[in-house]
């Protein structure tokens, strides 16, 4: 069993006051999109984001909504929310801006992780992609120090728990839509994102 979770921020002031997460994205807001593709693989789905209110009238009443317990503490803080509250030990964890996730990375990666690790991050091109890993909510307790003193990056939590990556370049169904590590930081990666698509 496993637990999906879109960590859903708030405005950012690079999206001209715009939510990520309501994005128009194939003809859907960017958020229902990453949860249908989330629900084949997960029987819980649940978002954390610190504006739960524009959210509601488009999430389907069967997903949990949170927030975070250490505030202003980041994707690190958001991830601890997310493990605390998971109803499964597994747990998917996903950038509110990533439009292109993969199913078949994540099961890839939860399989790996049933060799005792504590979570498996993905490897793209050689870099670590920590917001489309698995984690175990064994992870929790090493963060606790960590959000005390104001940390909020998941990477800092790999020098104190068990985890192994997955070198995803060679997983064929990545290419089928896109960098499942592309994310939307500003409108012109929107715009950008948007543009291939339209290619496509």
């Amino acid at each position: 069993m496993l637990t999906g979770v879109i960590l859903a921020g708030g405005v950012k002031r690079r999206m001209n006051g715009t939510l990520k997460s309501l994005l128009p994205f194939d003809g859907q807001p960017l958020i229902v999109r990453q949860i249908n593709q989330m629900r084949s693989l997960c029987d819980e789905l649940m978002v954390v984001t610190d504006e739960p209110r524009p959210l509601l009238p488009v999430l389907d009443p069967s997903v949990r909504v949170i927030t975070d317990f250490f505030k202003g503490c980041g994707a690190l803080g958001g991830l601890h929310a997310a493990l605390s509250l998971a109803g499964n030990s597994s747990v998917w964890i996903v950038g509110g801006d990533m439009p292109f996730l993969s199913s078949e990375a994540a099961k890839l990666m939860w399989k790996r992780k049933s060799e005792g690790l504590h979570a498996v991050i993905p490897r793209i091109a050689g870099e670590l992609v920590p917001l489309h890993g698995i984690y175990d909510r064994a992870s929790t307790s090493p963060m606790i120090p960590l959000l005390e003193r104001g940390e909020s990056k998941i990477l800092a939590l790999l020098d104190h728990i068990i985890w192994g990556d997955a070198s995803l370049d060679d997983l064929p169904e990545l290419g089928a839509e896109g960098n499942l590590a592309s994310s939307i930081r500003t409108m012109q990666d929107y715009e950008a994102l948007q543009q291939g698509r339209r290619r496509l």
